[in-house]
């Protein structure tokens, strides 16, 4: 059983900056691959970022945040982090952390075993 909490969102203005943070609770932490997602108002939940708990499996990216945002985790903290730059103002959404027990990376959010309640991002132009 993995618990799942996000914090580091807020309100930012176009150009600006966040990092958003999600710790973990579970001894096993290190063996969970860790994705983010968002979900806008009217629109469907999207994968945005993702690591492998492997070094071979590597990391995935939206396009949409290609270049802006970096995934990364801290296994001896047991968080996992998203680092967000040049924010737009349609990177406003509720972004959530989730956790899947493979070393292989999914953008699906079905096969995310684990969520977290997520945190409101919200970019003003």
């Amino acid at each position: 059983q993995v618990q799942l909490v996000e914090s580091g969102g807020g309100l930012v203005q176009a150009g600006g900056s966040l990092r958003l943070s999600c710790a973990a609770s579970g001894r096993t932490f290190s063996r969970y691959t860790m994705g983010w997602f968002r979900q806008a108002p009217g629109k469907e939940r999207e994968s945005v970022a993702a690591v492998s708990w492997s070094d071979g499996g590597g990391t995935y990216y939206a396009d949409s945040v290609k270049g802006r945002f970096t995934i990364s985790r801290d296994n001896a903290k047991n968080t996992v982090y998203l680092q967000m730059n040049s924010l737009k103002p349609e990177d406003t959404a509720v972004y959530y952390c989730a956790a899947r027990p493979m070393w292989t990376i999914s953008v699906s959010q079905q096969e995310y075993d684990y969520w977290g309640q997520g945190t409101q991002v919200t970019v003003s132009s």
